[in-house]
């Protein structure tokens, strides 16, 4: 789950990280309001959507007196702000940050992780702030610095000490960056945070280090732990699709494709898509419906696949073990029908009960496309797909 830049900021000050003074604002006179609660004379507005790049995007302002706050406000509520994170279609602004200015000596970079290769928390810092950390990897790696914390000790001054010397820091700066670091870290455990951000970090021409921007990630599995941290989800930032299919506990992602996928298994999901593109076509989603799943959560699966008017052709691809063959055949029958099935589908059974369910789908009367194995059935939905066009 992602939250807003002001969220973050509000939950990062609880464990004393610094902050500048801002507030929300959800219409241009509320903007005005919380301007001037703020010392200025310089404020900044910024768009809050759940991405990056909103800066480069027109999504940040930096603005000199309280009209200019309100009439910026009102340009940004409403706008779709397109970044290189929103895809072409971009977020719709509903609130705004107003934050007080600050004289900005050097950025930096700051971010934890989970490292996968080690499974342990990552510390990654770089002396390139307000950059995509993707850029800076690609074309100037040694500008990164990354320290692996066993989560078993935590965080120890000795890795602090490391980050902050790597920024080019010392004395009081590097001590207050390892303070902000040891906040951060705590932060990011006791939340069971997946991503904290900060980029940028900043050194202020009057010394003091300040997070001039910051995002947050936390892992849905904990979030039953944190239900103060739930409350700050703005599903208007989701896409609805992926908000049904989770309330049925189905892992779903949309992408750009025209073949809808319906699999059982992340591992046999993300094979599947693979295949699929192997044989020159393009997956429209990830779709996951466990191992352990009932005809009606089958039946809402091809249901939330087949709202998308994207989707040309359906791959169902299931490996039976936990997961009875009859009953994805059940949910795949009951939906069809539900939806009046008008695109091709392809079915891959393999597994528990397996004869059962061909047997059930070559006698429902749909016009059912039967797979052999994996490479068949990718290439007879990429098939029906060309057919069709």
């Amino acid at each position: 789950m992602n939250i807003h830049e002001y969220q973050a900021k509000g939950l990062l000050k609880t464990y004393g990280a610094p902050v500048l003074e801002g507030g929300v604002a959800y219409t241009p006179a509320e903007a005005g309001e919380v301007a001037q609660t703020l010392p200025g004379p310089v404020w900044v507005v910024k768009a809050q959507i759940h991405a990056g790049g909103r800066g480069k995007a027109g999504g940040v302002k930096v603005v000199h007196s309280i009209e200019e706050v309100v009439e910026t406000a009102r340009q940004m509520l409403g706008m779709r702000l397109v970044t290189h994170q929103t895809g072409p279609e971009g977020r719709e602004v509903h609130r705004v940050y107003i934050e007080d200015g600050c004289r900005i000596a050097k950025e930096f970079y700051l971010s934890i992780l989970i490292d996968r290769a080690s499974g342990r928390p990552a510390v990654i810092a770089s002396t390139a702030g307000g950059m995509d950390i993707e850029e800076v990897a690609a074309k100037t790696p040694e500008r990164i610095s990354t320290v692996i914390v066993d989560p078993a000790v935590g965080l120890m001054p000795f890795h602090e000490r490391r980050i902050a010397f790597s920024l080019g820091l010392t004395g009081a700066q590097a001590k207050q960056a390892m303070t902000v670091l040891g906040a951060l870290y705590k932060a990011f455990t006791e939340l069971d945070a997946s991503l904290v951000e900060i980029n940028p970090l900043v050194l202020t021409e009057e010394g003091g280090l300040v997070l001039l921007d910051a995002k947050m990630s936390f892992d849905d599995n904990a979030l039953f732990r944190h239900p103060s941290v739930r409350e700050l989800r703005d599903e208007s930032e989701e896409d609805p699709m992926e908000i049904r299919a989770a309330k049925y506990d189905l892992n779903y992602i949309r992408l750009d494709g025209n073949i809808g996928c319906m699999v059982n298994g992340a591992g046999l999901a993300m094979a599947t898509m693979d295949i699929i593109k192997l044989e020159g076509g393009e997956p429209a989603n990830f779709l996951d419906v466990g191992g352990g799943a009932t005809r009606e959560r089958v039946t809402e699966a091809f249901k939330i696949i087949l709202s998308d008017e994207n989707v040309e052709a359906i791959l169902v691809n299931i490996f039976g073990g936990i997961m009875r063959c009859d009953i994805i055949a059940e949910g795949i029958i009951t939906a069809a029908r539900e939806v009046n099935l008008t695109v091709p589908l392809v079915v891959r059974l393999e597994g528990t009960n397996v004869e059962i369910g061909r047997r059930m789908l070559a006698e429902s009367g749909l016009a059912i496309i039967p797979a052999n194995d994996l490479g068949d059935a990718a290439k007879k939905a990429v098939a029906a797909v060309r057919g069709a066009e």
